[in-house]
């Protein structure tokens, strides 16, 4: 089974704002990083894109693939099985239920746990991902987080 280490970090000024995310991925003597920026979109989905996207560049599926993240929210929705809850109701009153759900559909092909660091605290590689989060952010090319556009005003859309 091949391992990966996805370190990875979401940013968003403002919050809603201008996003990005940062992620680093590493396998053996592999090594790759990628950010990109969003005009207007939360931390929070800024920090689960991070994962989702790093674990669907991965080439082959079947990997163990540990994520560190300094998002509680992430990790303590998957390693708390918080996700498991909210699919079982049908996604009612959760926020961001197009990215749990992809991220759902991508982790079912790997071995996924997840490692919470503590942000800001000198971690060499969550201090690179927060860098690349943040430049992201503030690029020219900022993508159109078109789902969470569509629904920010819509609450009960939203808040299924």
């Amino acid at each position: 089974m091949r391992e990966v280490v996805l370190y990875t970090d979401g940013a968003a000024k403002g919050n809603p704002g201008p996003g990005g995310f940062g992620l680093i991925l590493q396998s053996g003597p592999h090594y790759k990083e990628v950010s990109q920026g969003f005009r207007h979109t939360t931390n929070n989905r800024m920090e689960l894109l991070s994962v989702i996207v790093g674990i669907e560049m991965l080439k082959v599926e079947g990997c163990k693939v540990t994520v560190y993240s300094d998002s509680r929210y992430v990790v303590d929705s998957v390693e708390k099985k918080w996700i498991d809850g909210w699919q079982k109701r049908g996604w009612k009153k959760v926020k961001n239920p197009d990215l749990w759900k992809r991220y759902l559909e991508i982790a079912s092909n790997h071995q996924v746990s997840f490692k919470w660091i503590r942000g800001h605290n000198g971690h060499p590689m969550n201090e690179r991902c927060d860098r690349l989060a943040v430049e992201a952010s503030v690029g020219r090319d900022l993508k159109i987080d078109q789902w969470y556009e569509a629904n920010k005003d819509k609450e009960d859309l939203f808040f299924a």
